[in-house]
């Protein structure tokens, strides 16, 4: 008897062990800070979990006090981590899924190919020789800032094959390099580079926010096509679109969304491409819609909600999803979520997520919750989304910086 109590008990310990570990590590990966908006107690997702407890008097201080902190631990006794709780005003805007195109220019220009050079002593590659690499943004060419190919072109032409200095930005970095261009065969001089300096294309407008007159949209960057580096924002614009057809997304084919560019319709200025959305500022509402709250990270749940999107026209409609999984983490600002396409109609549409579809709003609750960013090549009824409060930060941020 005492024999198997023990074996009882230490299979018991093993468990707590594995349990502490699994729940431990998923808790010691969230934020250091949370938002709550005032009137409201801070919560987690996972708080409904009886393992998991949140330590009750953080509780009593909401809306007396706008920071504090809240202990989370294992049973109410094994600490897990304590984070920093900061009261905040809620905020409301207007859940958008309308489509709009984008067109954008850039700062100085991208590095997007290297290509030998048949020069009179053979094949070189001036600027691959010179350390520049594909990604690099080229900013300036001695001296003078640069900001389309042809421009680059030109300069290069007009060196005459003396040494020309080429100032980059390499992510945070930068620098300048000597590059000696190569006089070709036909007597022409070149440097072995393909750069570009715009981009076009369509997305989803996620929301329209009426205190400050900006918009937030896709939930995810503008890269370029061959580098998959963020391109580097100078100017840009969004116009309205219209919707003319979808090319439905199978098992391993991601499907999209074909529309067109309504002339004469620009409807604002693009101000910011940054890792979490494109943001900008627009006079006036692209929709008749209603103002929603912003729910915290802490808000969302697991289950049924809805999206807004357009994948035909250029009027949004609401289609069923569920959220199979919340990630609280910073590690992927873009890919919060799981969720999961339900809605029989729009799977006949377009087979689940499609591209163009970035930047669709989902709805929980009566809340705004985030936004879908990515698809899951290989079942496109699933993908990622981007929590709604992270996409509101990043566009306060942006206003805050142009001002």
């Amino acid at each position: 008897m005492k024999k198997a109590i023990r074996c009882t008990t230490a299979g018991f310990l093993v468990v707590l062990s594995l349990l502490f570990t699994v729940i431990s590590g998923e808790y010691a990966a969230l934020p250091d800070q949370f938002h709550v908006t005032r009137g409201d107690t801070f919560s987690l997702p996972g708080s409904a979990n009886d393992a998991v407890s949140v330590d009750a008097s953080a509780a009593q201080r909401v809306g007396v006090q706008d920071n504090y902190e809240v202990n989370i631990s294992l049973f109410g006794i094994i600490p897990i981590k304590t984070v920093q709780v900061e009261v905040v005003e809620k905020q409301y805007v207007v859940p958008c899924g309308v489509p709009f195109g984008i067109k954008m220019f850039t700062e100085g220009v991208v590095v997007v190919g290297l290509s030998d050079v048949d020069g009179e002593n053979g094949l070189c590659n001036p600027g691959r020789d010179a350390g520049i690499k594909l990604g690099d943004v080229i900013l300036s060419i001695d001296g003078v800032e640069v900001s389309s190919n042809d421009q680059v072109a030109e300069i290069i032409t007009a060196s005459g094959g003396k040494d020309i200095a080429v100032t980059l930005r390499r992510k945070n970095m930068t620098f300048t390099v000597a590059v000696s261009p190569a006089r070709t065969t036909d007597g022409q001089f070149k440097a072995g580079l393909w750069v570009r300096d715009s981009s076009a294309g369509i997305g989803t407008l996620t929301f329209y926010n009426p205190d400050n007159q900006t918009f937030g949209g896709l939930g995810h960057p503008i890269c370029d096509v061959d580098t998959g580096e963020i391109l580097p924002l100078n100017t840009g614009e969004v116009g309205s679109v219209q919707i003319t057809g979808a090319v439905k997304g199978v098992s391993g084919s991601a499907g999209e969304l074909r529309g067109r560019f309504i002339n004469g319709s620009i409807q604002g200025e693009l101000t910011a491409n940054t890792e979490i959305g494109v943001y900008g500022s627009m006079e006036l509402c692209p929709v008749d819609g209603d103002l929603l709250q912003v729910a915290t990270k802490q808000q969302v749940q697991t289950g049924p909600a809805t999206i807004l999107t357009t994948v035909e026209g250029s009027e949004p409609q609401e289609y069923e999803i569920e959220i199979e999984k919340i990630t609280l983490g910073d590690d992927a600002k873009t890919r919060n979520m799981v969720i999961h396409i339900t809605d029989p109609a729009l799977i006949e549409k377009t087979g689940g997520i499609v591209q163009g579809m970035s930047g669709s709003p989902i709805i929980q609750n009566g809340m705004f919750v985030g936004a879908v960013t990515h698809v899951f090549v290989n079942d496109p009824t699933r993908g990622y989304a981007i929590f709604g409060e992270t996409m509101l930060e990043g566009s306060i941020n942006t206003v805050c910086s142009t001002k």
